[in-house]
């Protein structure tokens, strides 16, 4: 892990960033979903009011990763939480500390701003992803199921419900 460092994104690294999404599209089978562009990555990231942050990870000098993260709240816990949307270590460099070297940072990230949870997602399939958060003392939460509304449901009538 000492070759091993993260830093947050800069507005520069939005095409780098984009191909690094890509990339993990490519790696989920989910490709055909991304939508994203440079400028969309620009102005979610660094805009007058961002919405997300990233962070990016290198091996010696060499681009290995990157970590897309935004808060959310708690009512429960009455908190912000950190989420982390994506988390994507490139596979030449899988097993060399990258992993972990981010997610020392965004827990530093979540301490430092008194977040009460850290949670993600994370593929059913993806054994390798799954274990290595259980070695860090993660746990599946049981009982819950994801449930999203696309964009093009936003404008739909609403439907009465009897």
């Amino acid at each position: 892990m000492s070759g091993a460092t993260v830093r947050p994104a800069s507005p520069e690294d939005c095409e780098a960033l984009l191909n690094l999404i890509r990339e993990l599209a490519r790696f989920e089978k989910l490709e055909h979903e991304v939508f994203a562009d440079a400028t969309i990555l620009r102005e979610s990231l660094f805009g007058e009011r961002p919405r997300a942050f990233a962070l990016m990870a290198y091996d010696g000098g060499a681009l290995a990763g990157f970590c897309i993260y935004f808060y959310n709240f708690s009512t429960f816990v009455g908190r912000s939480g950190l989420y982390i949307e994506d988390i994507y270590v490139r596979e030449a460099h899988r097993g060399r500390g990258i992993g972990k070297r981010l997610f020392a940072e965004l827990l530093a990230i979540a301490a430092r701003e008194r977040c009460g949870r850290v949670e993600w997602w994370v593929l059913d399939w993806n054994r390798d992803a799954i274990g290595f958060y259980e070695k860090m003392g993660a746990k599946p939460m049981a009982d819950w199921t994801v449930y999203r509304l696309t964009e093009d449901k936003f404008t739909a009538p609403a439907r009465k419900t009897a």
